[in-house]
Protein backbone atom coordinates (compact mmCIF):
# COMPACT_ATOMS: atom_id res chain seq x y z
CA UNK A 1 0.00 0.00 0.00
CA UNK A 2 1.26 3.49 -0.75
CA UNK A 3 0.29 7.14 -0.71
CA UNK A 4 0.01 9.07 -3.98
CA UNK A 5 -1.35 12.39 -5.20
CA UNK A 6 -4.70 11.86 -6.88
CA UNK A 7 -7.92 13.61 -7.87
CA UNK A 8 -11.16 12.67 -6.11
CA UNK A 9 -13.38 10.12 -7.88
CA UNK A 10 -16.97 9.04 -7.22
CA UNK A 11 -15.59 5.75 -5.87
CA UNK A 12 -13.53 7.56 -3.17
CA UNK A 13 -14.24 8.56 0.40
CA UNK A 14 -12.61 11.74 1.66
CA UNK A 15 -11.15 12.13 5.17
CA UNK A 16 -9.79 15.34 6.67
CA UNK A 17 -7.15 14.71 9.36
CA UNK A 18 -5.17 17.53 10.97
CA UNK A 19 -5.39 19.71 7.86
CA UNK A 20 -4.61 16.92 5.38
CA UNK A 21 -7.20 15.45 3.02
CA UNK A 22 -6.94 11.72 2.34
CA UNK A 23 -8.85 9.97 -0.44
CA UNK A 24 -9.50 6.28 -0.05
CA UNK A 25 -11.37 3.95 -2.39
CA UNK A 26 -14.67 3.03 -0.72
CA UNK A 27 -14.22 -0.71 -1.33
CA UNK A 28 -10.65 -0.65 -0.02
CA UNK A 29 -11.84 1.25 3.06
CA UNK A 30 -14.44 -1.46 3.76
CA UNK A 31 -11.80 -4.19 3.46
CA UNK A 32 -9.00 -2.61 5.46
CA UNK A 33 -10.48 -0.11 7.90
CA UNK A 34 -9.19 1.17 10.22
CA UNK A 35 -6.11 2.63 8.52
CA UNK A 36 -3.29 4.49 10.24
CA UNK A 37 -0.78 6.69 8.41
CA UNK A 38 2.43 7.55 10.24
CA UNK A 39 5.84 8.92 9.34
CA UNK A 40 9.07 7.02 9.95
CA UNK A 41 12.69 7.73 9.07
CA UNK A 42 12.15 5.84 5.78
CA UNK A 43 8.91 7.57 4.74
CA UNK A 44 5.22 7.08 5.31
CA UNK A 45 3.96 3.90 6.98
CA UNK A 46 0.41 2.69 6.38
CA UNK A 47 -1.13 0.14 8.74
CA UNK A 48 -4.48 -1.59 8.33
CA UNK A 49 -6.18 -4.85 9.20
CA UNK A 50 -5.70 -6.11 5.62
CA UNK A 51 -3.54 -9.14 4.98
CA UNK A 52 -1.10 -8.09 2.27
CA UNK A 53 0.20 -11.59 1.46
CA UNK A 54 3.81 -12.69 1.16
CA UNK A 55 6.03 -9.68 0.91
CA UNK A 56 8.63 -10.08 3.59
CA UNK A 57 8.64 -7.91 6.67
CA UNK A 58 8.07 -4.72 4.74
CA UNK A 59 4.31 -4.65 4.26
CA UNK A 60 4.00 -0.88 4.59
CA UNK A 61 7.01 0.52 2.73
CA UNK A 62 6.95 3.76 0.85
CA UNK A 63 8.67 2.84 -2.37
CA UNK A 64 11.83 1.13 -1.14
CA UNK A 65 12.32 -1.65 1.36
CA UNK A 66 16.10 -1.83 1.27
Amino acid sequence: MALALDESKDSDESFEVEGFTFLLDKELNEQGSPFRVDLSYTGFVIDSKMEMGAGGECGSCSGSCG
